[in-house]
């Protein structure tokens, strides 16, 4: 194997591994950056020795142990070792063994909990919401900060800020290596679905640059949803993420055109949906919905995405349910962006006018001032011959949008609104 081959390889095993070596140094060291710190030593003693001895049968053992030689040195270096050896003691019962029999069972010691554990205090609420999608890509998906960068068109050198100062701020606030209980972690559970759905929407409309579509991103986030799943699985609204995940994904291959341009629901070919992660995002909104109880915002969104996918044309998809839905919604989770949302659902199902009385409303919402979709929604106007109103709208919509491929399509929708009726698109 050649030495890029193995650097290859050696990528290919950080991005699977490094969350389950960081999870069980972090509950020893109990600091997440200094956790991560040994085990990009231990990747670092990867890329010195696998080039000349070969990649490993196993090589997520190799990292593993390798990291647990480095947490040794780490607490003879610090003096603690004596003092880590009575906790772990304690906790495992094992005082009798050796230093190395010691850390050996207490990282590989119920990897699940510690991957748990993990996601948890990467998406700690006291960090601000940038700071736990950085710190959350760099441990839990394996991506290097200048790849988190490219990922969200940010300068490496911001990234690199957050993260830094995201496992400064976990260190200073003291936040535990542990799964929360009761309603500590119904809390906390919210912002790590957050964390994980941003993640997913940056990668499913990027929000600037030149790209629609960031796949990379959704595959990372459906990841982390379907190991929380794993972990968290009497928890109805991972599911619900899931299932929203799975099926919104599932339309990648029809939102952009041969040049890269995009293609909204509506005009979507359908045929090119993938019916696979729509058959996924299915079972999980079902495990979703039998965990009974109140119906989440993330379980009534997978349950709108499942209308559109049932739907073989737009004009079979049933839109009084999704109004419905969104009304329900919109008591669970009660937003502005919600409310335009469900403006659209109306449009569809009783016409522009009804839309527009609650479209209207919200043009004195500040949260919406330079929000794009808004004045885009408002296009609709043209629907009622309203023209050169709703090609204002697009061309306010297209001032705000920072993506460029968005800002084309909303520009060519104003230049429809001053063509012939008859060849205007539908929205």
């Amino acid at each position: 194997m050649s030495v890029a081959e193995t650097h290859r390889a050696i990528d290919a095993v950080w991005r699977m591994e490094s969350a389950k070596v960081i999870a069980g140094l972090a509950r020893i060291v109990r600091d997440v950056g200094v956790a991560e710190e040994l085990a990009q030593d231990a990747l670092v003693a990867a890329l010195e020795q696998w080039p000349q001895s070969g990649v490993p049968d196993n090589p997520g053992a190799w990292l593993t142990a390798a990291a647990k030689h480095r947490a040794i040195d780490y607490f003879r270096r610090n003096s603690m070792l004596d003092r880590k050896h009575e906790e772990i003691g304690r906790e495992i019962d094992l005082q009798q063994r050796s230093t190395a029999a010691d850390f050996d069972a207490a990282i590989d010691d119920d990897i699940g909990d510690d991957l748990l554990r993990l996601i948890f205090t990467a998406c700690h609420p006291v960090l601000s919401p940038e700071g736990r999608v950085a710190l959350t890509l760099r441990l839990l998906g394996g991506l290097t900060t200048d790849e988190v960068a490219r990922a969200f068109l940010i300068p490496e050198a911001t990234v690199a800020q957050r993260i830094v100062r995201a496992k400064r701020t976990l260190a200073e606030a003291k936040v535990p290596f542990e799964i929360p209980r009761g309603i500590d972690r119904a809390a906390r559970l919210s912002s790590v679905l957050e964390v994980i759905y941003l993640i997913f929407n940056e990668g499913y409309s990027a929000t600037e640059g030149e790209d629609w579509l960031r796949p990379a991103l959704c595959e990372e986030a459906l990841r982390l949803g379907r190991v929380l799943a794993e972990l968290a699985p009497e928890e109805a609204e991972v599911h619900g993420l899931v299932a929203l995940m799975e099926i919104q994904a599932s339309r990648s291959n029809a939102r952009v055109g041969p040049s890269g341009e995009p293609i909204l629901l509506l005009e979507q070919d359908r045929a090119r949906w993938d019916r696979l992660l729509i058959g996924r995002g299915v079972a999980a909104l079902a495990r979703a919905e039998r965990r009974g109880g109140a119906r989440g915002p993330y379980t009534l969104q997978a349950s709108i995405a499942a209308c559109h996918a049932r739907a073989r044309t737009p004009e079979e998809t049933d839109w009084p349910r999704i109004v419905a839905l969104y009304g329900e919604l919109a008591r669970v989770a009660p937003s502005p962006v919600i409310e335009l949302n469900r403006a659209v659902a109306v449009s569809m199902a009783s016409g522009p006018k009804a839309a527009l009385a609650i479209i209207d409303p919200l043009l004195t919402d500040a949260s919406l001032r330079n929000y794009h979709l808004l004045p885009s929604v408002r296009g609709l106007l043209r629907r009622l011959g309203r023209l050169d109103e709703a090609r204002t709208e697009f061309e306010r919509a297209a001032s705000l949008t920072r993506n460029s491929r968005e800002r084309q399509l909303l520009l060519d929708r104003a230049q429809d609104c001053g063509a012939n009726p008859s060849a205007r698109r539908p929205d």
